[in-house]
């Protein structure tokens, strides 16, 4: 039978000695990986994705609650409850914690036991919904449906892009799944920032899985969070690649025949279905407009995205 998934701690604490108690305590049940400070441990943070954060107050180069204030900011991290750990007596610390988003204190020194048991309860008590994209954290298929579902009775005007990654499969075959997770997280801070940017605080972002992504705005800002996107996807791009890959600028390999191949650099294809081009009536409609707009974006080999011009409604 396989082994259940052991949940993922990072600690973050200057003091060698208080890292090694929570390694002793912990790395029995859980995955434990370490920083020393609070800019080390946000960079860890990003790479790994705990389950949980334990993290001291005090530390040098940036202090817990700034390393909470930063995590809490970003959409992809928010959601990872965080336990403070303070000194005794420490009043202003444990307020200054929560204000920043701590999701509960321990005093040092701490009791083992009772630092276990605050785990699993933090651990139950946010348990991720099941909708939820593990990697990006992002509402599932079954939100995507609803929220569609919305939009066509509001009888409002809306568009809904589907995105995806061009040529990502040759780029995970060479890079390795790491570098591919990194690349799908990197899209999803992407269309977060500038649908919500644009968009408003209503619209709405969702992972259908691997590189797939459905975004739902009013019509009329559609084009200008496509553009956004293109534009802050296409600067990010070089990132993604070794410097003998991107003076290249291809990589070689096996298309899905198995063929030997070059491949271009990475770009992001979005295909929009709007309800002011023709009278959408349900989701199932939506879905395959937008898989044939977007098939046709992505023969345009660079990133771009391409509207349904089937002509405006009739009344």
């Amino acid at each position: 039978m396989p082994t259940s998934r052991k949940e993922k701690i990072v600690t973050v604490d200057d003091d060698p000695d208080i890292l090694d108690v929570l390694d002793l305590t912990l790395s029995e049940n859980y995955e434990v990986f370490q920083a020393r400070n609070g800019e080390e441990g946000l960079k860890l943070v990003q790479q790994k994705l705990p389950d949980l954060i334990l993290c001291d107050y005090m530390m040098p180069v940036m202090n817990g609650r700034e390393f909470c204030r930063l995590l809490k900011k970003d959409i992809l991290l928010s959601h990872i409850p965080v336990i403070m750990l303070t000194g005794k007596g420490e009043v202003k610390d444990r307020i200054d914690g929560i204000e920043a988003g701590v999701d509960d204190y321990m005093v040092k020194p701490f009791a083992p036991d009772e630092l276990l048991a605050r785990i699993k309860m933090i651990l139950r008590r946010t348990s991720r919904s099941l909708d939820a994209s593990p990697l990006t954290h992002l509402p599932g298929n079954t939100s995507i449906m609803e929220e569609m579902s919305h939009q066509i009775e509001s009888g409002k005007p809306f568009a809904v892009g589907y995105a995806d990654i061009d040529k990502f499969k040759a780029y995970n075959d060479k890079y390795g799944f790491e570098k591919g997770d990194e690349v799908i997280k990197e899209l999803a801070r992407i269309l977060i920032k500038n649908v919500r940017n644009i968009g408003g605080q209503d619209a709405f972002i969702g992972h259908i899985g691997g590189d797939d992504y459905v975004f739902i705005t009013e019509d009329a800002v559609m084009d200008n969070v496509c553009k956004a996107v293109i534009k802050d996807f296409d600067k990010k791009v070089p990132s993604f690649y070794s410097k003998e890959d991107l003076e290249r600028g291809y990589i070689v390999a096996k298309d899905r025949q198995g063929q030997t191949q070059k491949f271009g650099l990475l770009s992001v294809s979005i295909g929009v279905v709007s309800n002011t081009a023709q009278k959408i009536t349900h989701v199932a409609q939506i879905s395959e407009i937008g898989a044939e707009l977007k098939r046709f974006a992505k023969t345009q080999d660079k990133s771009n995205f391409v509207r349904d011009k089937r002509g405006p409604v009739s009344s």
